[in-house]
């Protein structure tokens, strides 16, 4: 119970109202380090409860601990707007009865309306690195009291290429902070971040990679885009489900399969890195209130997506990389529910398939769908030459 975490009241009166029944294994095993003051390397996978590992602590340390005369106390740096947005819903819940204030800076806000929201001195701050840095270089806010700093989503935030942003930020931090770095999966690209920590504990529920075991992985092989449009439209038609999220690997192809879905009645949008700030804050609320079945999202949506009750994701365009892969289906068979992802493979996406099951250690489940079959029927299997095939007996008789 997370009474036994020794937590004050409030936060447990917070824990309660928003239905944690039980800590999960990353809280468990993160938070009394954090409150032990220790610098962490948290590594569990998606849906795992990481945002409350670090918050709660946080929020815990700012009770107990007299303020600062001015400046920011905790700052969460993330890679993208939705992450952000959800972090600061979820800080302002666990923090509801404790008084302390909660601010989100990103991209796609007025200069001045952020600027007004620094005034307030909010004391936990969670924001995107870009719009960060600029309000740093203009001196609208002050790190030199900082207690806490958390980088959230490193290895996005390394992929994306924000680590010198970062790494700018934190120069401007007090150097005498507990850092926590938290990921889904630590490549190691993420090491240029890592410096940032002093003798971390490191907490790793799993690397990342375990198989999902409440989400039912299956591919259906597909010829072209077209072949895979009817196919998306037959599973989204006679699969049953409350909420879909299908992903695509452009914006251009989210918008149009956006405009197909409507057109075929399902209700339907699209997110991804080009939809302006308040399209996405309703589009995303539409989503979550059922208001839209079918999300069709770029990459951007594959972290920071909080939405209960997505019970199927399709991979329309095949994700490029383990990782991304295991983000996107994530966002399905959350606390033990369960899910099920299709991906949609044309023939150039074979070996990427292959490469992600290698990567997962899985095999995924083929599946056909009769009523549209397609030519591609995968890759062809090379017999072996009568020549090798007599080599290797001879070898085999020696």
């Amino acid at each position: 119970m997370f009474a036994e975490l020794l937590l004050d009241q409030r936060l447990l009166k917070s824990v309660d109202k928003m239905g944690f029944e039980k800590p999960t294994p990353v809280q468990q095993q993160a938070i009394p380090l954090a409150l032990e003051g220790r610098d962490l390397l948290v590594s569990a996978a998606t849906g795992s409860g990481k945002t409350a590992a670090f918050l709660l602590p946080i929020l815990q340390g700012m009770i107990k601990n007299p303020p600062p005369k001015e400046g920011t106390r905790a700052l969460v740096i993330v890679p993208t707007r939705e992450l952000a947005r959800q972090i600061g819903k979820e800080c302002e819940k666990l923090a509801s009865y404790c008084g302390i204030k909660v601010g989100v800076i990103t991209g796609g806000q007025e200069f001045k309306v952020q600027r007004a929201l620094l005034r307030r001195d909010p004391e936990i701050l969670i924001g995107t690195p870009g719009r960060m840095l600029e309000l740093v270089k203009e001196g609208s806010t002050l790190f030199t009291n900082l207690e806490y700093l958390v980088l959230d989503e490193a290895d996005r935030l390394f992929e994306m290429g924000f680590d010198e942003d970062v790494l700018a930020i934190i120069a401007q931090c007090n150097e005498a902070r507990q850092t926590m770095l938290l990921s889904a999966t630590l490549p190691g690209g993420v090491r240029r971040l890592m410096q940032v920590l002093n003798n971390p504990a490191r907490v790793m529920v799993n690397d990342g990679r375990e198989e999902h075991s409440s989400i039912r992985q299956q591919y259906v092989l597909a010829d072209d885009d077209k072949h895979k449009e009817k196919l998306l439209l037959w599973l989204l038609e006679n699969e049953t489900f409350e909420r879909a999220l299908v992903f695509a690997n452009t914006r251009d192809m989210a918008t149009h399969l956006s405009g197909v879905m409507r057109y075929r009645g399902q209700r339907a949008g699209y997110l991804h890195g080009e939809v302006k700030q308040d399209v996405r804050n309703s589009t995303t609320t539409a989503f979550r209130d059922g208001k839209i079945k079918v999300l069709i999202a770029s990459d951007v949506a594959s972290r920071g997506l909080d939405v209960k009750g997505i019970d199927l994701v399709i991979n329309f365009d095949m994700a490029r990389k383990g990782d991304d892969y295991v983000h996107r289906i994530g966002r399905t068979g959350r606390a033990g529910e369960t899910g099920l992802a299709v991906a949609l493979i044309a023939p150039n996406e074979w070996n990427l398939k292959a490469s992600i099951e290698r990567y997962l250690n899985i095999k995924m489940e083929a599946r056909k769908v009769k009523e549209f079959p397609g030519h591609y029927k995968g890759p062809k299997k090379v017999k072996a030459s009568g020549k090798a095939a007599t080599t290797n007996k001879r070898k085999k008789k020696d």
